[in-house]
């Protein structure tokens, strides 16, 4: 896999260095291990879906953890296989799957079916970051509600 060099944007640009290092340790951990594979998926403005194939994994061999800006996502099979295998081609080791979150981004729901673990994401900004109508010569900023895409101040 090739690298990609960022050093030419870190000389101009300023407050960006947790995005390039972000980059640079996803660029270096996807170089590894692809198990268990997985989609993400976006259904909404705020809201996004991660679907891991986990073929063979019950509820209480997966473990969820949700932090602040990072999900983590661990697999440990408790139970021994019983018989004799002639062929595997299933893969059910142990795994650690890391998945960065932007800000405000919380898990909603997780779900295993059919060999595969969902959860769903959604994206809740406080009102207190949401844009404000700041009035000249007003003392109090009015959030803005968008209707149809136009923004306007509330009343």
């Amino acid at each position: 896999m090739e690298r990609f060099d960022f050093t030419p944007y870190r000389r101009s640009t300023v407050g960006f260095d947790r995005l390039f290092d972000l980059l640079e340790r996803q660029a270096r951990a996807n170089a590894g291990d692809n198990y268990p594979p997985f989609n993400i998926e976006r259904r909404g403005d705020d809201e996004y879906r991660i679907t891991l194939a986990v073929a063979g994994f019950k509820p209480h061999d997966l473990d969820i953890t949700a932090q602040q800006n990072l999900l983590v996502i661990k697999g440990q099979r408790t139970e021994a296989q019983d018989g004799h295998f002639l062929h595997v081609g299933i893969a059910n080791r142990a795994f650690e799957r890391r998945f960065e979150l932007a800000d405000f981004v919380r898990v909603e729901s997780a779900d295993l079916a059919d060999g595969l673990l969902v959860i769903d994401l959604v994206r809740e900004v406080p009102e207190a970051m949401k844009p404000k109508k700041v009035l000249i010569g007003g003392s109090n900023a009015k959030p803005l509600t968008v209707v149809d895409g136009d923004a306007s101040a509330a009343a």
